[in-house]
């Protein structure tokens, strides 16, 4: 009405939907042309609409609030929209601090720079852009070194679409806390075996108990373990154990395009738990592509991550990476072709020699926004 002086309903049946397009890409209107995932407005309320980190404001609230009513939440957004996020969480955290009685600690975080990785062209010659080198974004794997920055005990992480109204909430929540509870286990049952090694106070029976739980728990087989003596098994033990922990959610697969959970053979010969991307397998390989199309899970990108050890101290996440995860994905730069190297990404190698433990989750805690017509879902309503 503002711009045009005629409502939605009015320019459609004058057929002027290039009307309706401009003043909602555009900054004339709404500019949803150049906003983030995380500043649209996603889900009406009778006391009106939210944006999707309004939406993680009160998720935060329901499922990361400590005893003293805190809530820590941190995004990870583009440089050239940190300011309009500051100002959203500056606007509205007041009002849910208000309405949910908490308090709100609100941190941002760039990509560093540091992690930008040189681009080469279709001869594997730096790519030149008017004649300066071309560095790109290194993908969501150098967000490891933001994860690393944040000081905390505990951390889920999940994408910033994957919202949904209040009505369909509770069962998001319930399962975050479970997933959240079951990393509390098991990295006490981890704690207490490392202390108990520190101690030297262990027999044999106990040592093979911790190898047990390492295989069927953790699911790390090493066939050279048969031939420690027990000294070298507790140094091997300990070796495995004391390593950051994730806990993730993962729903059954219903061909939806990402990785999924695997049991891998590394190239030591062990064998590790890891959420693999399609680019990571060679679909060339008839039996790889027949494993991989056999996977029966997705990966939501749900994660609950410890980020201390068994003494409290902070793990340096950036040791438990494997660096030669990466790939290249081929881009394009002012009409020109280039090859991008892309770092192992957040849950794939940059995760790699994490201690893993997956867990099915219901198909109806993943609602991603992946296209505008995705909000028309029942779980977005």
């Amino acid at each position: 009405m503002e711009n045009e002086n005629q409502t939605i309903q009015e320019l459609m049946a004058s057929g002027e939907y290039k009307k309706i397009l401009e003043n909602l890409l555009f900054d004339k209107g709404l500019n949803y042309g150049h906003l983030p995932k995380g500043l649209l407005l996603f889900h009406q309320y009778p006391e009106g609409a939210r944006t999707a980190l309004e939406e993680h404001l009160v998720e935060g609230a329901l499922y990361a609030c400590n005893t003293t009513k805190q809530v820590h939440i941190h995004f990870t957004v583009s440089p050239e929209h940190q300011k309009e996020f500051l100002q959203t969480a500056e606007a509205k955290a007041p009002e849910y601090e208000r309405r949910l009685e908490v308090k709100y600690h609100i941190g941002f975080s760039i990509q560093k720079s540091s992690t930008d990785t040189i681009a080469a062209d279709s001869k594997n010659q730096p790519f030149r852009d008017d004649g300066r080198l071309l560095f790109r974004p290194g993908g969501h794997g150098a967000l490891i070194e933001n994860l690393n920055d944040i000081s905390a005990d505990v951390v889920f992480i999940k994408n910033i679409d994957n919202v949904v109204p209040d009505s369909f909430k509770p069962l998001t929540v319930h399962y975050k806390k479970l997933l959240g509870g079951m990393l509390i286990h098991f990295q006490r049952k981890i704690f207490n075996y490392l202390h108990r090694i520190d101690s030297g106070k262990y027999n044999h029976q106990e040592l093979i108990e911790m190898l047990y739980f390492l295989q069927n728990d953790l699911c790390i087989k090493n066939p050279e373990t048969k031939l420690l003596e027990d000294a070298e098994l507790a140094l091997y033990i300990k070796s495995k154990l004391n390593r950051p922990l994730r806990v993730c959610g993962m729903v059954k697969n219903q061909g939806e395009p990402g990785g999924g959970p695997f049991l891998t053979v590394n190239s030591d010969g062990t064998i590790s738990l890891q959420i693999l991307e399609s680019s990571q397998i060679d679909l060339k390989n008839p039996a790889m592509k027949q494993l991989y199309e056999k996977g029966t899970h997705f990966n939501p990108v749900d994660l609950v991550c410890g980020l201390r050890n068994y003494k409290g101290e902070k793990f340096d996440l950036t040791r438990y990476v494997d660096k030669n995860a990466g790939f290249i994905s081929i881009k394009s730069k002012n009409g020109k072709e280039l090859k991008a190297l892309e770092l192992p990404g957040l849950w794939n190698g940059a995760m790699s020699d994490w201690n893993t433990i997956f867990v099915e989750v219901p198909i109806e805690t993943f609602n991603p926004v992946k296209t505008v017509n995705d909000l028309l879902r029942p779980e977005h309503q």
